[in-house]
């Protein structure tokens, strides 16, 4: 009889801390408005395989910014072509950071205004899009 109670007490305090944990983080992704800051890049030199590069040494160059807290580089993906795709730009720059706030505090921070002065020359057209958790 001891170990059914005993097993049923564990059960009822795991269950118990599962719902109060579950809650908990309900409660922390529901107050974080995350923003999503997506640029893609088109350059001048569309063939130059050094100004691809040198571009993606840029970028690579802004992942030691704190406030990122995800940050992916691509390259038009080789999928179906279809009317709603664009694939005419050369370089992608999708971020994800805590909140708008850590997202201002990304485009004045001295590594970033750096990539742009450095790398500004490169591209001919930029085109941004953010966004924000609801």
């Amino acid at each position: 009889m001891k170990k059914q109670t005993r097993r049923s007490f564990v059960a009822t305090a795991v269950t118990a801390g599962t719902i109060s944990a579950a809650s908990a983080f309900s409660q922390v992704t529901h107050e974080k408005k995350q923003l999503v800051h997506h640029v893609f890049f088109w350059l001048i030199n569309k063939d130059s395989k050094e100004d691809l590069d040198a571009l993606i040494g840029g970028l690579k160059s802004l992942k030691q910014i704190a406030q990122l807290r995800i940050a992916k580089i691509g390259v038009p993906a080789s999928t179906e072509k279809r009317d709603v795709i664009d694939d005419s730009y050369s370089v992608s720059w999708l971020n994800i950071f805590d909140d708008a706030k850590a997202q201002q505090e990304y485009q004045v921070h001295p590594v970033h205004l750096k990539f742009v002065e450095t790398c500004k020359h490169l591209w001919e057209k930029v085109v941004v899009y953010d966004s924000q958790d609801i």
